[in-house]
């Protein structure tokens, strides 16, 4: 028997209303502004005809407060699956346009309906945050629905990949879901983020602030580290998602998409030798180094606004996903301080979840000297790098080009944190402290004698670095696996990481570590 043409109608009418959302004009005025509708998102994130989409015709249970005879086409929610680069991935797109975006219990049972599903299928989530906060209509359901989604939130942490896109609002207790994600990009216009706005924060501590200094992209990646990329529009926001994606495997029991070289290349990169500043306390730019070492300086930095001295990202070395993690001697001499300690372990642990190689390049003096580093817990964040790396499992990686200094030494997975090859160039130096300060300790009295101080202790500096500081003395110790030139470094560490990409590394059984956070 043919389905009637009534029936299709019916449902081709209905269809077209939710796909209305909130109304043409509501979507006209977006345009001016220059946004995207939230299907239209969507559209631009995934491949063209792949998007399936879950609970089209789902609707707000709520029949008191004045709710009772509203439509909310969609709830105010797409959920659904697309495609990209081949690849399913779940998705869903807060729509504005309907109350507000606003969070309630059916809105919330949908994202829910699709963590599950991803958990599940073992695919990565992205979530299009733009949503005015919960559906104060719905009391506690919409708080309810905040808790199950946080609760799915910290389920699927560690089992596939979760990126928030923040393309408008984001306030209250709507922003903890994204912080619970793994990565969050942000517009630089439009969008917002923050638990209290500067009403509340005047009302309740009598401070004037502005909401581009509590809650702008700019706030946000600069001084709190809240985000990990800034996107220029939308459009870009789903690039640098499209661009994630690309080095990430689809759930923690698959293998990053490598696309390994067909043979390693040894040849040699003459460049690099230049690189390394003439003046051994000279800052050495390490950005410089990444763009020769990965393929076609193709390097995705993450949070590069944030902590600068130290710098970590995504890219493939000869075809291999890797992530990397490198000091940055132009910023602070590259010193390990609270923000930048948080940075590098949780950049490290994500690796270590979906299984991406670590290549570790060091320039470190040691960690952020000051009263307000140490009061406010250096020791305590310091540790945080300390565990990160030893907990790793993945293949590791050490390239100490020049200072590896104390604690900090370690702290840059030397061999006695797991670093499973360590490689260093001549101009490393590997000591307790710097040949300057060392020689002042040790040979306090000689210097003061001396005709010349300050020539005695140059050349007491010298030798020290010579004697005791050089790559060799820890090569002797085998701290070390070679001493190797600049030029070779892309060579080797490519065929450093062919060589450890079948790495298997059990520990002890437990429910987990205790990361001092």
């Amino acid at each position: 028997m043919a389905i009637s043409p009534d029936l299709l109608k019916q449902l081709e009418e209905k269809r077209k209303a939710i796909y209305e959302a909130g109304g043409k004009d509501k979507l006209a005025e977006r345009k001016k502004k220059g946004l995207m509708s939230a299907r239209e998102r969507l559209e631009a994130l995934f491949q063209p005809g792949t998007f399936m989409e879950f609970g089209l015709h789902a609707q707000h249970q709520c029949h008191e407060f004045g709710l009772a005879d509203k439509t909310f086409p969609a709830d105010g929610v797409i959920t659904g699956i697309g495609y990209i680069d081949g690849r399913p991935v779940a998705a869903y797109s807060q729509d504005f346009t309907v109350g507000g975006g606003s969070l309630g219990s059916m809105h919330a049972q949908k994202i829910c309906n699709l963590q599950d599903y991803a958990m599940k299928s073992g695919m990565p989530l992205i979530g299009i945050n733009d949503s005015g906060g919960a559906r104060i209509q719905e009391g506690d359901a919409a708080l309810s629905g905040y808790g199950q989604i946080f609760f799915r939130n910290v389920l699927l942490s560690g089992v596939v990949p979760q990126i928030s896109i923040l393309a408008g609002p984001c306030a209250g207790g709507a922003a903890y879901s994204p912080a619970l994600t793994d990565f969050i990009i942000m517009t630089k216009t439009n969008a917002q983020m923050f638990i209290c706005g500067p009403e509340v924060i005047k009302a309740a501590t009598g401070q004037t602030v502005t909401m581009d200094e509590i809650g702008s992209a700019a706030a946000h990646a600069t001084i709190s580290g809240n985000i990990h990329f800034v996107a220029e529009n939308e459009t870009h926001a789903f690039d640098i998602a499209k661009k994630l994606h690309s080095f990430l495997p689809s759930n923690n029991v698959m293998d990053p998409p490598h696309h390994p070289t067909p043979t390693v290349s040894m040849e040699l990169d003459p460049v690099m030798n230049d690189i390394v500043p003439d003046d051994p306390k000279a800052p050495l730019d390490v950005q410089k180094v990444i763009a020769r070492l990965v393929d076609n300086g193709d390097f995705l930095e993450v949070q590069r606004d944030f902590a600068k001295n130290i710098v970590v990202g995504l890219c493939r070395i000869q075809g291999i996903v890797t992530g990397i993690i490198a000091n940055q001697p132009t910023v602070k001499a590259g010193t390990l301080d609270i923000d930048s300690s948080d940075k590098g372990a949780r950049f490290i642990r994500f690796c270590n979840i979906f299984n991406i190689p670590i290549v570790t390049l060091v320039d470190v003096p040691g960690f952020m000297p000051g009263i307000a580093q140490e009061r406010g817990g250096i020791i305590r964040h310091g540790a945080k790098m300390l565990f990160a790396y030893a907990a790793a499992t993945v293949p590791k990686i050490t390239v100490i080009m020049r200072k590896a200094y104390g604690g900090a030494y370690l702290a840059m997975c030397s061999s006695d944190l797991g670093a499973d090859l360590v490689f260093a160039w001549p101009t490393a130096e590997i000591a307790v402290m710097g040949a300057d300060g060392a020689v002042k300790i040790l040979f306090k009295r000689e210097i003061a004698s001396a005709t010349d101080p300050k020539k005695k202790e140059k050349e007491l500096s010298a030798e020290y670095r010579d004697k005791f500081a050089a790559p060799y003395e820890a090569a002797s110790k085998a701290l070390i696996t070679d001493v190797i030139e600049p030029s070779q470094t892309r060579g080797i560490v490519a065929m450093a990481l062919r060589n450890t990409l079948a790495k298997r590394e059990t520990r002890p059984p437990k429910k987990h570590g205790n990361i001092p956070l």
